[in-house]
């Protein structure tokens, strides 16, 4: 049974030769006698190879481990087992094999010791944590290739002595691998035998806890998690954190789907067959219980931190990871002695998803009562716009998650006077993420009216809503996600607004330029060659020119940031000015033109003006609308 398996490896003859010694029957072991000379006889000889490597005796036994050379693993272990058998013996065979034993087991903890020590490098992560693009399955794949000792068996299927199947063993996302070479792990578990027999399963316990726990910490330092607690972490600046969640992300999942899962496997190939109840969930849980609990704390810390609107989106990625890893953590940590390690990470995944509903709350308050009164030069995109837009546009990357998790619609606070009422019947079957955005995008809006009154200048008033709605539809034109769950009901009204916002500006921008340009109180009794006022005529060219240069120099410098809205509106101020300029100098000029000093009132061409109209909303200055005159 045996044969196959360890030619199908490669393993050396003399690997064989010692597997064969341990599936001996105790008969065979003890030579076939059954006579107490036989017996005695082979207790001297047992005790003698014990005695002969014993560290407190000889400088031999310090310097050279038994461990190394099959044919004395042989020998000893034979010789344990027969001291063993006498342990219960009458008299002074029975003294004589205490003490022998406890030589024993302390030669044996001292070889478990160096077994494990000389195998027990950490995982090598180095190429791992490089690159913040690779993905989980090529992060786990390429840490398949490393571990921190050399074997060749490599991923092959080998039985071991525990008949628990193949030692490396892969189910879905887990990726165990060989953490120790297969012919240190049947030495182990034969040790592990031993000693547990013997009465010392604490101290076998406690050395592999010991040496596996410390291989685990190795690793836990090269992918980058540190010894933190959730006071440190709350600590830590946001900047510096958001660089930690994302490193922890990553190195969570090879935490739980490589090192972790490698760990368990390893406890149950060495211990599985030593004979006591669960001793491999013990050891285990000695290894692994801490760097877990280490490892959780991290987004223990993050899930009850203070909350602010700019950690929303990596307390979803969390959440996401956590998602994602609840199946692993739960297959890895199916013990009941482990039971606190899957809790723990429930109740992360809970206040985690606590934590993103009541920071999505917070953040419409704060757009809601974002204070600021200084008005945006020239009436461009206020940044608060900005912020919420380029916000909310996340928020939609995150509608998988979000869905799941926002499970009310707003609700305006019934003490909060100053909040919009909200008409759900305009936004009927919408899902709660989307009324939640539908809420945001009109406290918004109703922020920024707010803002618009601080202009002492209503047609800038109304170029600053209009800038800043149109804002907000761009946003939501640009964005495939938030274009759907905002509705294209809503879009159109959101479209209206600015529009309508577009021709409030232009009433109060140029209706006294356009007054102007009207033929009421020019005419005097008469015919209509005599019957033109050329005083009034006079002043009503007067009272244009002034007036146009002023909305000139004054627009200018007000500035409409979308291009294609900015060619829109002059093209509409041009369609309702041009026509009505031209008119005007058509009925008009030749009275003025027949006078003293025309050029004092007909002061610009039709041409000039509509180049003119054609320099407004760009957000010059007067110097620089002097040095692109003086360039044309």
């Amino acid at each position: 049974m045996w044969g196959s398996t360890v030619c199908s490896l490669s393993l050396s003859l003399h690997f064989l030769f010692v597997f064969s010694y341990e599936t001996m029957e105790p008969q065979e072991q003890a030579h076939g006698s059954d006579g107490d000379d036989c017996s005695v006889s082979g207790f001297d000889s047992a005790e003698k190879v014990i005695m002969k490597w014993d560290a407190t005796a000889s400088e031999e036994a310090r310097e050279k481990m038994i461990f190394t050379d099959p044919q004395e693993v042989k020998l000893y272990l034979h010789a344990v087992d027969e001291i063993q058998r006498h342990v219960s013996s009458p008299g002074e065979l029975e003294s004589r094999a205490s003490s022998a034993i406890q030589i024993a087991m302390a030669r044996l903890e001292d070889e478990f010791r160096n077994i494990l020590v000389s195998h027990s490098s950490p995982i090598n992560s180095d190429s791992l944590m490089s690159s913040s693009s690779s993905s989980s399955h090529l992060e786990e794949t390429d840490l398949l290739k490393r571990t921190g000792s050399s074997s060749s068996s490599g991923s092959a299927t080998v039985r071991l002595p525990t008949g628990r199947g193949s030692y490396s063993r892969s189910t879905s996302s887990i990726r165990e691998i060989e953490l120790i070479p297969i012919d240190a792990v049947v030495y182990l578990s034969w040790i592990a035998r031993r000693m547990v027999s013997a009465g010392y399963l604490r101290e076998c316990i406690q050395v592999y806890g010991s040496v596996r726990k410390s291989a685990v910490d190795s690793s836990f330092r090269r992918l980058g998690i540190e010894k933190l607690s959730i006071g440190d972490v709350q600590r830590l600046n946001w900047e510096a954190l958001e660089q930690k969640i994302r490193r922890w992300i990553r190195a969570a999942k090879v935490c739980v789907r490589v090192v972790f899962a490698s760990e368990k496997l390893l406890c149950e190939h060495v211990f599985e067959s030593v004979g006591a109840v669960n001793i491999h969930e013990a050891c285990f849980m000695e290894t692994v219980k801490g760097p877990a609990i280490q490892l959780f704390n991290f987004a223990e810390a993050i899930s009850i931190s203070r909350r602010s609107p700019e950690k929303l989106f990596k307390i979803l990625d969390l959440h996401d990871a956590l998602i994602e890893l609840l199946p692993d953590i739960e297959s890895v940590f199916d013990l009941k002695s482990s039971d606190s390690i899957r809790v723990q990470a429930a109740e992360i995944l809970s206040r985690l998803a606590e934590a993103a509903r009541g920071i999505l709350s917070e953040f419409e308050n704060a757009v809601l009562r974002e204070p600021s009164r200084v008005p945006v030069p020239g009436g461009t995109i206020h940044p608060l716009t900005r912020y919420v837009m380029n916000y909310i546009s996340l928020i939609s990357e995150y509608r998988p998650t979000l869905v799941d998790l926002i499970m009310s619609k707003p609700s305006r606070n019934a003490t909060d006077t100053n909040a919009p009422e909200m008409d759900f019947s305009e936004v009927e079957n919408k899902g709660p993420l989307a009324l939640h955005l539908i809420w945001i995008i009109l406290i918004l809006q109703f922020n920024l009216e707010g803002k618009s009154k601080y202009y002492r200048d209503a047609a800038l008033s109304h170029l600053f809503v209009m800038n800043n709605v149109h804002y907000i539809v761009q946003k939501i034109k640009g964005s495939t996600e938030l274009k759907e769950m905002i509705g294209d009901l809503y879009l159109r009204k959101l479209t209206g607004k600015f529009r309508q916002a577009a021709t409030y500006y232009q009433r109060a921008a140029w209706v006294k330029v356009l007054y102007c340009l009207r033929d009421e109180g020019l005419r005097t009794k008469g015919s209509f060659a005599s019957g033109v006022s050329r005083s009034a005529l006079r002043e009503r060219f007067k009272s244009f020119n002034a007036l146009f240069e002023e909305v000139h120099r004054v627009q200018s410098q007000w500035l409409v940031p979308d291009s294609q809205l900015r060619e829109e509106l002059k093209i509409s101020i041009l369609e309702k000015l041009s026509p009505a300029y031209r008119s005007f100098l058509g009925r008009f000029r030749s009275h003025i033109e027949s006078g003293k000093h025309p050029e004092n009132y007909i002061k610009i061409t039709v041409e000039e003006l509509e180049t003119e109209v054609l320099d407004l909303f760009e957000g010059l200055t007067a110097t620089q609308q002097h040095q692109r005159r003086r360039s044309e």
